[in-house]
């Protein structure tokens, strides 16, 4: 692509005030970072900053993704449909409305959501209205200034790796400007080709994220001081109705943080797993005297929370420490109940603690690893259900704060998370067991492990070049790390396990009184290298001294 005759294009062809205004604006480098190459689209569809240019998120690039799906979808059925939401983030609405032109523009039925919801509605209403493909417009937990396109397919799971490059095809064969067909939502929603989802649906999805309960009939105290925070995104609705519903009563939400705001005001990274992000929760609790924070990212598949201790101070759980308490707690209730099926399945991703594992086959649960990505968890749940045994599925997550106890959708679901979390809090409280104190009984029984994310940035096309450079040399070998014996390596790109090709490396480290894993891998939609550091030690001080070690290590590799 030239990136300068296509900058010089788009400042005749665009309409818009705001984007025009954007590119007289540009200097010669922030034109070439806007235009030097098309924002990529893969399984998860498109991320990028809000703003004018090839590699952004604008109107013109949405409505060119959205006639490339449509053309997609016309190659496999003449009645396609689609299912469209949106978040709370800036041009979240403008783009679902763009989306939904381009779609019947192309004679495609547009099923849309009419306000902002969580991302699992979109996987549900999919499947529920047997819609060929559902479109969100998020771009999850990320900084204000980046938006997105999350795609499904048919069976309400992301798409494949074969279908986004098959959609990816239609799409380079548009030109941005010329070959899209649209019409104006107003006629469409008289003409019924755009119709709002009814009420009942979201109803529904409520109504099975309430059956997920593991209770099974156990006497819990519901009056917990429960803070919650949506982040300013999707979650305020959703989860305060399923909890207030399931009759827990002593919610407070954190009110800078009530309503929906895409610019994300209290918190510049709306992310659970940032202990900035939870800042004015903790502070909330404090001034309450909460048992529990719940914090639940802007398109609310994503929790994290924040427990009380014995000094009535509040610590922040993990993703891996709340998955492992789940899963502890979600098998035990149906052991105890005899409600575990005949062959139980557990989810969970490569770079996910592997003392779940442990905890499963205490249970006799199977478990299954897949690639990076809620989407691998998703697809095995489908392949569950093509084979009758969808009810084997009990539980899934990974690291990065997603859960899922059902099978009612195909993506991790914080309304889910944040219902089974609420419950599993008041069944141990009322017994008078912490979630602390439980988790410390988890590392008694099993091992203390530590599990920790970095994340290298490399913004720009030269910062591009470099991690894959870095990437290279990794794939090359690593003998050692931090003076610890790389002794065995799993090279993902290569379709390792059954599992299809993806540019992710695992090597597995022994040393004096610790061993444990590192996997590195870059960001399917950010220009960052991420690195999982996982340490298995006699105890916790053991584990983070190692962890420091090989952190400082990888991390001048990253220079």
């Amino acid at each position: 692509m030239n990136d300068r005759a296509e900058y010089n294009r788009w400042k005749k062809a665009v309409r818009e005030p705001d984007l025009k205004r954007e590119l007289e604006a540009m200097n010669a480098s922030e034109a070439e970072d806007a235009f030097y190459r098309d924002l990529s689209f893969g399984t998860g569809g498109l991320r990028g900053i809000i703003g004018a240019g090839t590699n952004r998120m604008n109107v013109y690039v949405v409505a060119r993704a959205s006639q490339g799906l449509a053309d997609y979808l016309h190659q496999a059925s003449e009645t396609a449909s689609v299912v469209i939401g949106y978040d709370s983030r800036i041009k979240s609405d403008e783009f679902a409305r763009k989306a939904a032109e381009v779609f019947a523009g192309n004679g495609i039925q547009v099923h849309i959501w009419p306000t902002l919801l969580p991302v699992p509605t979109v996987s549900y209403a999919v499947r529920a209205l047997g819609a060929s493909a559902g479109v969100m417009i998020t771009a999850s937990h990320n900084p204000a200034q980046y938006n997105g396109y999350k795609v499904y397919g048919p069976d309400g799971c992301q798409i494949t790796t074969e279908a986004a490059a098959e959609i990816l095809a239609k799409i380079n064969s548009l030109d941005m400007f010329d070959d899209i067909r649209a019409s104006a939502f107003e006629n469409e929603t008289d003409s019924g080709m755009i119709s709002y989802i009814d009420d009942s649906v979201l109803s529904a999805f409520l109504e099975e994220v309430k059956s997920q309960s593991v209770l099974f009939g156990d006497e819990v105290d519901r009056n917990a001081a429960i803070v919650y925070s949506p982040l300013n995104g999707t979650g305020l609705v959703p989860v305060t109705r399923v909890l207030e519903e399931s009759g827990f009563t002593g919610i407070t939400v954190v009110e800078e943080q009530r309503d929906p705001d895409g610019r994300f005001p209290t918190c510049p990274y709306p992310n659970p797993e940032i202990r900035e992000a939870m800042e004015l929760g903790l502070e909330t609790c404090r001034k309450t005297g909460a048992d529990l924070l719940l914090a639940t990212d802007p398109d609310c598949d994503r929790c994290g929370i924040a427990v009380k201790d014995e000094e009535g101070n509040y610590r922040l759980l993990s993703g891996n420490e709340v998955g492992l308490l789940l899963l502890d707690f979600i098998c035990s209730q149906r052991q105890k109940h005899d409600r575990m099926p005949e062959h139980p399945v557990f989810v969970k991703t490569v770079v996910t603690m592997d003392l779940a594992e442990k905890i499963a086959a205490r249970y006799g649960v199977e478990t299954v690893n897949v690639l990076t990505g809620f989407k691998f968890i998703g697809e095995v749940i489908g392949k569950l259900e093509k084979e009758g045994r969808a009810q084997d599925y009990i539980f899934g997550f990974e690291e990065s704060y997603g859960y899922l106890t059902g099978s009612y959708v195909r993506d991790k679901d914080a309304v889910n998370a944040a219902f089974m979390i609420c419950e599993m809090f008041a069944y141990y409280q009322t017994r008078g067991i912490s979630l602390l104190r439980k988790l410390e009984e988890l590392y008694g029984d099993y091992g203390f492990c530590l599990n920790t994310l970095h994340s290298y940035e490399f913004p720009g096309s030269s910062g591009m070049a470099k991690m894959q450079a870095i990437m290279e040399a990794f794939h090359d070998g690593v003998a050692e790390i931090a003076g610890r014996k790389t002794e065995r390596t799993e090279d993902y790109s290569k379709g390792l396990n059954g599992l299809p090709p993806s540019d992710v490396l695992k090597f597995f480290y022994a040393g004096e009184g610790a061993g444990g894993s590192v996997v590195i891998r870059p960001s399917g939609t950010e220009p960052k290298l991420k690195v999982y550091i996982s340490v298995t030690a006699e105890s916790r001080e053991e584990a983070e001294k190692t962890e420091k070690e090989i952190s400082r290590e990888l991390g001048e590799r990253m220079r």
